[in-house]
């Protein structure tokens, strides 16, 4: 994450807030403390010794909470990911309780690896976490499964805990409330990760690939953007690219209400007290996974 502009400081702290503004500067920090988890090696090496590789334990973890809901309404939600590695996880875990067995591996893993790795973000975390618990049942979740299905599993006796759970709650709700504003649009997962690769500047079509997505259902969603006129020979066009703005700004806008609920100074607390340690967190994405990875954290 690059350092954030003297003008974005100001539009944090207008005596009008610029909501919009601020959901999406605080989503860079929401998304880059929970996000690191995904290939930290001591939650995959925990993965493994449950008997699961690395992308199998990242979808039994998150997963968990929804797991009772079964694999093709998780594909619905997940959104991007391969249907078909999301099926093999249910194939082999089969039962809540086996899901729940990722989901407490993940737990010693983050307090494992931010306690190591980004220690200036654990006295945050206790701060925030009883305020965004407090927002949380204030938003509005009935078209939102997978951030509702986390309302009960997540508080934490553990205070660290507890913080990280409230900013991932925040995290969901807001990948729901984006893909509601993606199938509003009549995109497909498929089409909506080819769009989003070329939003973001990518090659190829790294980013599909990278979710698990095979090239024959990369072919197929890119042959849908081009009878739609949004990609013309393998290449997303202006309308295309417009298009991805668009549900880019509007989820933004859509999910600005957890930031007016907090209030415009805690706002503010939240940008300062946690984008130097995502600074740290979004280094060891580099490092376990790639530059690629997380774009959600990166400012592009």
């Amino acid at each position: 994450m690059r350092r954030i502009s003297t003008n974005y400081l100001v539009s944090m702290s207008s005596p009008t807030p610029d909501w919009s503004a601020i959901s999406k500067r605080n989503a860079r920090s929401v998304q880059t403390t929970i996000g690191w988890i995904f290939w930290d090696p001591g939650a995959v090496a925990r993965y493994e010794a449950l008997g699961l590789p690395a992308g199998g334990g990242y979808i039994a973890s998150r997963a968990a909470p929804f797991s009772d809901a079964g694999p093709d309404a998780l594909t619905e939600v997940f959104g991007s990911i391969s249907p078909l590695g999301i099926s093999l996880v249910f194939e082999v875990l089969k039962t809540r309780d086996n899901f729940m067995k990722f989901w407490d591996a993940r737990n010693e893993a983050v307090l494992e690896g931010l306690k190591e790795f980004a220690p200036a973000i654990l006295d945050p975390l206790i701060e925030f976490g009883p305020l965004l618990w407090n927002v949380v049942p204030k938003l509005p979740i009935e078209n939102c499964r997978f951030a509702a299905s986390h309302n009960t599993l997540s508080i934490q006796s553990d205070s660290v805990l507890s913080g990280w759970h409230a900013v991932n709650f925040v995290r969901e709700w807001r990948g729901d409330v984006h893909w509601n504003i993606t199938k509003e649009k009549k995109l497909s997962a498929g089409e909506a990760s080819v769009l989003h690769n070329a939003w973001l500047g990518y090659e190829g079509d790294w980013l599909s690939l990278s979710r698990g997505n095979s090239q024959e259902s990369i072919d197929a969603s890119w042959k849908l953007l081009e009878e739609r006129g949004l990609a013309a020979e393998r290449v997303v066009t202006k309308e295309g690219l417009a298009l991805r703005q668009e549900i880019e700004d509007e989820t933004d806008t859509k999910t600005s209400l957890v930031w007016e609920l907090v209030g415009q100074e805690n706002s503010v607390r939240f940008a300062e007290l946690f984008e130097p340690p995502c600074v740290d967190l979004l280094k060891r994405v580099d490092i376990t996974a790639g530059p690629n990875y997380q774009p959600a954290s990166r400012i592009h």
